[in-house]
């Protein structure tokens, strides 16, 4: 059973944090340093989401694939291939775009800075729609009985 609220519970927390980091966190940071400071802020920020949402990633698979084998489904299920595709993002959006953009802000490198900025914010608004998805697909499910 404690599975069970876990599974429900922490898609929306996760949802939560990747919103506030990009809605509210990072603009204000913007708003209030200069854009050095402001950025070097960002960058700490987003590192923090990206390997808290690996860990939260893993969880959610983790609980999904447990999920599966308790009820008798499907071993990939919808909430399983959503949590697979947050991970995917972090490591493509954080992990694999991140370290080239200080070469690039510097005119170096096949992309310029606005471009890696461009696909990383991309991967990041997926990652949003695919954890949000999740959380959404949680409030559908039974509740677990007490």
């Amino acid at each position: 059973m404690a599975l069970q609220r876990w599974q429900r519970l922490l898609p929306g927390l996760w949802a939560g944090w990747l919103l506030c980091v990009a809605l509210l966190a990072t603009p204000a940071g913007f708003a209030l340093l200069p854009q050095a400071d402001a950025g070097r802020l960002a960058a700490r920020m987003l590192a923090q989401e990206a390997y808290t949402s690996l860990a939260l990633g893993l969880v959610m698979v983790l609980l999904e694939r447990g999920a599966a084998r308790r009820d008798g489904g499907l071993q990939f299920s919808w909430g399983f291939g959503l949590a697979l595709g947050a991970i995917f993002c972090t490591v493509a959006g954080y992990f694999a775009i991140q370290p080239m953009m200080p070469a690039a802000r510097l005119g170096q490198g096949p992309l310029s800075f606005g471009a890696l900025h461009a696909i990383s914010s991309s991967f990041y608004a997926l990652k949003c729609i695919l954890v949000m998805t999740l959380a959404w697909r949680a409030t559908l499910s039974p509740r677990p009985s007490s």
